[in-house]
Parts: C-alpha cells; sequence; structure tokens
C-alpha cells in the first residue's frame, strides 16, 4: 500500500453562479486536514457575465491554492477538460458550483482511495438548503429536481458517475479520456459518456458515503416545467451514444410509460405521475434526438 499523501486536484467549472460559488469555495478552504494533505483548487470561468470573475480574483488574492482559468466557449465539457489538462494530483475531484462540501470530505476521499480498490468514487449527496437558509421539505423532494445519491453506509460498487461531484485516479482519465466536448453546452450526459468509457476501460466505479456533498435548493429549477426539459436534453444527448433500439427499447418503454402516467394520474399518485413524466420526456428526447441526426442535423443546435 503507497502510504504517501497524494495530492488532490479540484475541478470546478463555473458560469454565472458566483454567490453559489463563493459558499463552495469557502467549504473549499473549511476543509479538515489542510495542512497534511496537498490540495489545488482550479476554477475554470466559463464566460460569467455577472460578479464571478471579482469572486474569483479576491479569493485567489487571499488563498495561494486557488487558480482561477478562463474558458471563452459555452460549454461544461470544455469547461472540464480545460481544468483537468492543468492538474497536477494523483486523485481528481470533479465539482458542480452550486454545492457545499462537509468539513471531512477530504481525509475521507484520500483515505478512500488509499484503503480502497475502487478506481473511480462517487461521493453521497444530500439536499442542500435554499436561498434564505431553509432545508428541503422530504414530502416534496422529487420537486426540487437535485441529485440525491445516498446508496447507504458503506461503499459499494457502482456503474456510473453522477456530475455534480466525481473523482477519479489520475490513471482513469489518461486512459479512458476527457469528457466528449460535441456533447451541448449544458454538459447533459457527459457522466454518462465517461462512465461507460471507465467501465470499458477495466475500471472500476465505486460509491463512497463518507465524502459528503451538499446540493443547493434553487428556485428556478424547482417543478415540472424544469423536469421535462432536464430530461428531455438528456435523451437528446443520450442520443449521441445510445445503443438503444428505437423498435425493441425505445419505442415500447415510451408507450408503457404513457399508459403508467395515465394510470398513475387517475389514481392520483403525483410522485408517480410526476417521475413517470420525466422518464417519458427522455425517451422522447432520445427518439427526437434519432431523428433529427438522421435528417443530418445536431439536435441541440
Amino acid at each position: 500500500m503507497n502510504t504517501e499523501t497524494p495530492k488532490v486536484s479540484v475541478v470546478i467549472p463555473t458560469r454565472n453562479r458566483s454567490d453559489s460559488l463563493l459558499k463552495l469555495l469557502q467549504s473549499l478552504r473549511n476543509s479538515r486536514r489542510l495542512d497534511r494533505i496537498p490540495l489545488e483548487v482550479i476554477v475554470v470561468d466559463n464566460g460569467s457575465a455577472d460578479g464571478t470573475a471579482a469572486v474569483l480574483q479576491e479569493e485567489s488574492a487571499g488563498w495561494p491554492l486557488l487558480r482561477v482559468l478562463y474558458e471563452g466557449r459555452a460549454g461544461k465539457n470544455f469547461a472540464l477538460n480545460k481544468g483537468i489538462r492543468e492538474t497536477r494530483g494523483e486523485i481528481l475531484c470533479l465539482m458542480d458550483d452550486d454545492i457545499v462540501l462537509d468539513p471531512g470530505w477530504l481525509e475521507a476521499l484520500v483515505d478512500d482511495y488509499q484503503k480502497g480498490r475502487y478506481d473511480a468514487l462517487q461521493p453521497r449527496v444530500l439536499p442542500g438548503t435554499g436561498p434564505s437558509g431553509e432545508p428541503a421539505e422530504a414530502s416534496r423532494l422529487h420537486e426540487y429536481n437535485i441529485p440525491v445519491i445516498d446508496y447507504g453506509d458503506s461503499l459499494k460498487e457502482l456503474r456510473g458517475l453522477t456530475g455534480v461531484i466525481m473523482s477519479f485516479r489520475r490513471e482513469v482519465l489518461e486512459k479512458a479520456g476527457l469528457f466528449d466536448e460535441r456533447l451541448p453546452a449544458s454538459g447533459y450526459h457527459g457522466d454518462t459518456d465517461l462512465s461507460r468509457r471507465i467501465r470499458e476501460a477495466g475500471f472500476s466505479i465505486g460509491y463512497t458515503p463518507h465524502v459528503v456533498a451538499y446540493h443547493e435548493l434553487n428556485p428556478n429549477r424547482y417543478g415540472a416545467a424544469y423536469a421535462r426539459l432536464s430530461q428531455y436534453r438528456k435523451g437528446l444527448s443520450r442520443s449521441l451514444y445510445g445503443r438503444d433500439s428505437v423498435f425493441f427499447n425505445v419505442l415500447p418503454n415510451l408507450l408503457a410509460n404513457l399508459v403508467r402516467y395515465l394510470l398513475y394520474g387517475v389514481m392520483g399518485r403525483r410522485e408517480k405521475v410526476y417521475k413517470t413524466e420525466k422518464r417519458i420526456m427522455k425517451y422522447w428526447g432520445y427518439l427526437a434526438g434519432r431523428i433529427q441526426r438522421r435528417r443530418g442535423k445536431e439536435p441541440w443546435v
């Protein structure tokens, strides 16, 4: 076992969320064991037009561990790849700009990599708070449209990583490759595509309950309209790589979920209706993407 403490590189793509970014950076500065674990934090400003530049200038002036890069091409995958290419650590941790981290995340991440068998780790993601500090309501958790990743209190194998926060040993990305920049600017499906390539390269993916992130609650994302659009875009993105048969997989699942949607509506099961509608939109997006691509068009343009 390698007893030397590995360096951790954090990469954060950001665009027009200066308030959220500041909270994340403050949580990173509050990480435990910064005196013992080498850390670098790379923030890639992806063409922000709000106060992000000023926030980053002030934070980097007072924190030597923070480096700031600029990526003018709009697209999360452009920003992620630019940041990854500048990293120097043995462990890479990529995270969105609208989370905050538990103070013990850094030591837990290093410990799990040193003692565990996984090549990539998916941290636990729990609901954070809203704009006024209000906690999530358990009864409407599905309406917040945030990823909640909680598979219990033990390390376990997973098939995929979630883009809100993910980590790898450096050699994983060296072999599996970086994010595909042909995907749409919002970054949809980038995590799924990369997870597939990680598995195909022979690496293992695990879940860690010891590294905890809290996802902010953003009222702009609440409700069915955002959920429909989000899932439709995920379907469009998946159509670029998906090997699903339209006639034997996509259409049957689309029709089956339409039937479930009607039945749940009659039964008054609102949460089931909500989740089924999301699946419908994802299949519909996949189908629309395949049709448009056959016509020689990129579906997200």
